[in-house]
């Protein structure tokens, strides 16, 4: 029985791509088979991304959910906010501008679906063979940078903790949602830390992706608050502000 499954698509300013994105994602959901539901989280966006995606979802024959937060909060708050909407029994999140095509879903989801692992983390780092648009030599080198950090800071084996395309198995995800503090773009490696902590199943798999040039992303001033969310992580983890549920004992 092929499980049920959310897709989590956390959105800002996408007014040039969500059309596009949102189509791609309602074809892959047709020809899936069994239950899938989409979440779409506008993060304050100041354009007309919910306008263009309520056209795909008046159109679409299937379950999308357009959530609107106010204000910008950050691509973090966005995913947990999809999170907590979800119903699947397996849950992602993929970028507005669908950097790794749909057509690579059935790969995140397959170790999952076997019951081997309980997040599957898409990476560019494992194979750079399949990327079909490179980033700017500059940014490139400043992932690699940060992703020493991350392994460093945190101890996670994961070479790629940013790219914007994981699955989760909802019933073994939801504690490590519930625990997430940070909003900004660490909080991948958050989700992925308390993952570790809890003793979560987690695989890296290399995946296509391509480079968008509109990317949100601001090099001078994102990686200095990634940087300083790495800190955080461990001053969280340091003064006890993941607290790791116990398992409850029959009495």
């Amino acid at each position: 029985m092929t499980p049920s499954l959310s897709i989590i698509i956390p959105a800002y300013n996408e007014e040039a791509c969500i059309t596009d994105s949102l189509t791609e994602v309602v074809r892959f959901a047709r020809d899936r088979g069994g239950e899938t539901n989409v979440i779409l989280v506008d993060d304050g966006s100041n354009d007309r991304t919910v306008a263009s995606a309520s056209v795909v979802v008046s159109q679409a024959e299937l379950s999308i959910e357009i959530v609107r937060h106010a204000t910008n909060r950050g691509k973090g708050a966005s995913v947990r906010t999809g999170f907590e909407r979800a119903t699947g029994e397996i849950v992602m999140f993929t970028d507005a501008d669908l950097s790794s095509p749909m057509s690579e879903t059935p790969r995140l989801l397959a170790p999952i679906i076997a019951g081997d692992y309980d997040i599957v983390v898409g990476s560019r780092a494992l194979n750079r063979s399949l990327t079909a648009v490179r980033q700017s030599r500059f940014r490139e080198n400043a992932g690699k940078i940060f992703n020493l950090m991350v392994r460093a800071v945190t101890g996670l084996p994961v070479w790629d903790t940013q790219c914007g395309f994981k699955a989760f198995r909802r019933e073994a995800a939801a504690p490590v949602f519930a625990m997430q503090r940070l909003d900004g773009y660490a909080f991948d490696v958050e989700l992925l830390f308390l993952a570790a902590r809890l003793g979560l199943r987690t695989l890296e798999i290399p995946v296509r992706w391509r480079h968008v040039a509109n990317s949100k992303v601001s090099m001078p001033r994102d990686s200095v608050r990634m940087f300083c969310d790495l800190l955080r992580i461990r001053w969280h983890a340091w003064r006890g502000r993941y607290p790791i549920p116990q398992p409850q004992t029959d009495v």
